[in-house]
């Protein structure tokens, strides 16, 4: 594949050659910083909101005290209250000017875009020294995944994936008691959500509609294949396609996984399987309307084999025989549930109100001494800029984030293997029983948008 200029826009930051042309956009050589600036502790940090609309614009206010030097988003309708909240930010609607323009003023951040674009934006922004917050799930594919993973450590950078929950106290409650042997040696897990909320099985795109005249499409469109524009994909629905997002697994695993993740030390497992158990409903257009998926770990250090299930679209797990009736499990429409050898964990969508069941047996239960560092209120935004300043790892850095995204991820690699189980290699990032289904751990880009993955 050819690595174009998207790839080589990046590279001038540390290149020597002129400038390059990409879609139209002249890119200057040598003035973006390589490295991330040193902020002083009392000094504000110039943040830049790449997607500011819904989602985005509450990434991007949480950063308000800073310095907001810079909005961009294709839809200006979507982008309208942030662009007046935020006024004297200047405003665009591609990045890639964005950062030709102004990159010596950005410091840091923000991206909080459909999935299949949160890697291209991330990747440009961390090759030209700047801090990133990315939304979850951190990338589209597995080898972008591991792409800004990489990258993350070669340039230094601070950065954090948007799963809030992982700065709160609740998943660092929960760590702490199946560490202390709460629930003894853990067996089983399963997490279920009710996403989607939005329409998933669609058997083929969209009829034609008039694009909106606040909407750049084109720019909207960015990696995926180029298609009629319909509001049936933007501004809400795009997680119901595959082109755009990774549906419900997209939407909810980086949440509602990561404290199993985060708890039984997952991210050990050299290697796992995973199988698409039952699905309704998935086509080559769209993720399916409901799915089980089980993923098996093996032996992690002191931590036995167990058999993650993932449940999504109404789907839930069979409520323990052994368990009195009416105990409530996790949040009800989403949560998760630790089976161990001497009990029941359960815990809610951000891994909130960790408790024992049944309720009787939190009673007389002393929570362990807190041993992981709490975040000041939980707050993810806070957490990312007080790591820039102080130059240390944030919470949900790439480091972790990266390896927990092609966790989840891999549950729609299996589910578009047609129900075959997948033996992962997570050290080699490769499927090593059926060589074809490692085409599914990346993705074509359209011309113009590749990336080295």
């Amino acid at each position: 594949m050819d690595k174009n200029t998207l790839t080589r826009r990046a590279f001038l930051a540390s290149a020597t050659a002129g400038s390059v042309i990409l879609s139209g956009l002249p890119v200057r050589a040598n003035t973006a910083r390589v490295v991330p600036r040193k902020i002083s502790p009392n000094e504000k940090i110039n943040v830049a909101g790449i997607g500011v609309g819904g989602k985005g614009m509450g990434d991007i206010m949480s950063c308000r005290r800073e310095n907001v030097v810079a909005l961009c988003d294709p839809d200006k309708k979507r982008a309208a209250e942030a662009f007046s909240r935020l006024s004297k930010a200047k405003q665009y609607d591609d990045y890639r000017k964005m950062f030709d323009e102004i990159g010596d003023e950005i410091d840091a951040c923000t991206i909080s875009t459909p999935d299949h674009s949160h890697a291209p934006a991330a990747y440009l922004a961390m090759n030209l020294g700047k801090h990133v917050y990315v939304q979850k799930p951190l990338t589209h594919t597995i080898a972008e995944a591991a792409l800004l993973t990489r990258l993350a450590a070669e340039k230094d950078l601070v950065t954090q994936m948007g799963n809030q929950g992982h700065c709160e106290d609740g998943v660092r409650d929960l760590c702490e008691m199946l560490w202390a042997g709460a629930i003894g040696d853990v067996t089983e897990v399963h997490i279920w959500t009710n996403r989607p909320i939005w329409d998933q099985g669609m058997e083929n795109p969209l009829p034609e509609e008039p694009i909106p005249a606040e909407m750049n499409w084109d720019l909207w469109i960015g990696t995926a294949p180029m298609r009629p524009y319909n509001k049936g994909y933007a501004p809400f629905n795009w997680r119901g396609w595959w082109d755009f997002g990774c549906g419900a697994i997209g939407d909810m695993a980086c949440h509602i996984m990561d404290p199993a993740f985060w708890a039984l030390k997952l991210y050990e497992a050299e290697d796992f399987t995973v199988q698409t158990v039952r699905q309704e409903g998935m086509t080559k257009q769209s993720p399916p309307r409901t799915s089980v998926i089980k993923y098996q770990f093996p032996q992690r250090g002191a931590m036995g084999p167990v058999a993650v299930y993932w449940y999504d679209g109404g789907e839930k797990p069979t409520y323990p025989e052994s368990l009195p009736p009416g105990q409530k499990l996790g949040d009800g429409d989403n949560g998760s549930l630790f089976i161990g050898t001497d009990g029941f964990l359960t815990a809610g969508e951000y891994g909130g109100r960790s408790r024992l069941l049944p309720d009787t047996r939190m009673q007389d239960y002393k929570r362990p001494d807190p041993s992981i560092p709490r975040i000041p209120k939980g707050n993810p935004y806070q957490n990312w800029l007080d790591s820039i300043r102080e130059g240390k790892k944030s919470a949900s850095d790439f480091s972790y984030a990266g390896p927990l995204t092609i966790t989840a991820n891999m549950g729609n690699v299996a589910l578009q293997a047609a129900g075959e189980a997948l033996h992962f290699d997570a050290r080699a990032l490769r499927i090593t029983n059926n060589e074809q289904a490692n085409a599914l751990l990346t993705k074509e880009y359209r011309k113009g948008w590749e990336l080295p993955c």
